[in-house]
């Protein structure tokens, strides 16, 4: 018995290199380690991988042919793989990707979409207006993302940020300036049709009306809540008018908290009611969202 376990374990002569590939990690353990990598230069323009939590710029996408299945993009700086929103300045469509891996490789584009996310995003070709911002999505997001799968489509984008957002936009690709229309010369009055002022009668002060006083913008604050009262708070922001298009989105209030703009859902009368608000904060694509109590 002791020769035939002896020849057993002395068979196959491979050892090591013969076993093979360990499995490739799934789960939440498919997004670690995130990668950064070196600096490198594109164009001349140097470019330093970082881990910028609160990535958010505009510029232009293309679409990358070789970049295989799934809902993925390409990234100059950003970790691989991290998360971003992609919206449609053109339609205001906005879908989460997966990035990937590096590129693109010309400073023309901001990023280079898979075929599926282009086709998510309703890109067809060439390369369009995009804005990219970095999230932290649910992990049930992810998992469809790595599995190659697309994640529920957010809510759409509004016009009036979408213009705003258009007008950031300085770089390749933006169509050229108009030249400024010439100004049309105005003829100047010559003495003999300039009208004269009467001088005002001797003894007599010409009474001035006086100047209306300027109109001041009046702010109509939200609805006072009651104390202890639950909430959602969908945001904070630093810039009102982005407040004003999340709170427009989600159905929520904007209230000033020291320098930042609040957007909260409510109040709610149960936790059950805040809960069902919560998910549905969650499911437009605000992953940072959380249930509060109104102070």
């Amino acid at each position: 018995m002791a020769l035939i376990l002896l020849a057993a374990c002395g068979g196959g002569g491979g050892g090591a290199n013969d076993l093979p590939p360990p499995p490739r990690a799934s789960g939440p353990a498919g997004d670690y380690p995130m990668v950064l990598g070196p600096t490198y230069t594109v164009e001349g323009v140097s470019h330093t991988p970082a881990d910028v939590m609160n990535y958010d710029a505009v510029g232009y996408a293309g679409v990358a042919a070789d970049a295989g299945a799934g809902v993925s993009s390409s990234h100059r700086t950003l970790p691989l793989p991290s998360y971003v929103e992609v919206t449609s300045l053109d339609t205001g469509r906005t879908i989460l990707v997966r990035v990937e891996r590096r590129g693109p490789m010309t400073d023309a584009r901001l990023v280079d979409l898979s075929p599926a996310a282009a086709a998510q995003l309703g890109l067809t070709g060439g390369k369009a207006p995009v804005r990219v911002r970095r999230v932290n999505p649910p992990e049930q997001e992810r998992a469809l993302l790595r599995m190659g799968q697309a994640a529920p489509v957010r809510m759409d984008t509004p016009q009036s940020l979408l213009g705003v957002l258009r007008r950031k936009l300085d770089g390749p690709g933006l169509p050229a300036p108009q030249p400024a229309a010439t100004p049309v010369p105005v003829p100047t009055p010559t003495p003999s049709t300039a009208p004269v002022a009467k001088p005002a009668p001797k003894g007599k002060i010409p009474r001035v009306a006086p100047e209306a006083p300027p109109a001041v913008e009046r702010i109509t604050p939200p609805p006072a809540m009651p104390a202890n009262a639950l909430v959602v708070q969908v945001g904070a922001f630093g810039d009102r008018a982005r407040a004003d298009a999340v709170a427009k989105r989600s159905g929520g209030q904007v209230s000033k908290a020291g320098s930042v703009w609040r957007v909260r859902m409510g109040p709610f009368a149960s936790q059950a009611e805040a809960q069902a608000a919560l998910a549905k904060a969650k499911a437009a694509g605000y992953s940072e969202a959380r249930i509060q109590r109104a102070n």
